[in-house]
């Protein structure tokens, strides 16, 4: 089996990052790990040393680490397709539609062409249908209605965004972090 990312916290216990197990590793062995969460655990066996005893450690799924870990810059996560896509759920937010992620277009709320800025605040999933009938328009001047209020995700949600492959304990955590609400839908799907 191959070992999952590890959910890097800070010391006060804040979601910052996925690593690899090869870093986690790294962090147990110079003794950065202040605390561990989760139930997972993933054993590292080493080489053999000179009186022919193998190291071998456990590292866990969910590590506290003392370092001057940066959470993302100035606090705003990386936009992408991808994780817009995710946010969104793989909805069209005007249609309301479900589609797979190579049917989906990033549509800005306010056109870049009219001043509308490339940040997540502006910037929905649409169906190439819907994005191609609202085109260089606002969604009221093209009488489309957005379904959803487009919004910035947590640092928590971010991290669920970034990662395919993470385990019910993580999730748990970092679930805790995620603001409940953030979202004003109108409904999920138009009547």
């Amino acid at each position: 089996m191959a070992i999952p990312a590890i959910l890097k916290l800070d010391a006060g216990g804040l979601p910052v990052a996925w690593i690899n197990w090869q870093t986690a590793a790294t962090l147990y062995a110079r003794e950065r790990v202040c605390w561990e969460a989760g139930q997972e655990r993933f054993a590292i066996r080493g080489g053999i040393n000179a009186l022919g005893v193998r190291s071998f450690f456990e590292i866990g799924s969910i590590i506290a680490v003392a370092d001057r870990s940066r959470r993302f810059q100035k606090g705003v996560p990386l936009l992408n397709n991808r994780t817009l896509f995710q946010r969104d759920e793989n909805l069209c937010l005007y249609c309301g539609n479900l589609f797979p992620t190579t049917q989906l277009t990033r549509d800005h709320v306010v056109p870049v062409s009219r001043g509308g800025a490339n940040v997540w605040e502006n910037c929905v999933t649409a169906c190439r249908r819907c994005n191609q009938a609202k085109d260089d328009r606002t969604p009221e001047q093209a009488g489309m209605k957005l379904l959803a209020i487009p919004y910035t995700p947590n640092l928590a949600e971010y991290l669920i965004l970034q990662n395919r492959r993470i385990l019910a304990d993580q999730m748990a955590f970092l679930r805790s972090f995620a603001q409940s609400g953030r979202r004003e839908r109108a409904s999920r799907r138009p009547s």
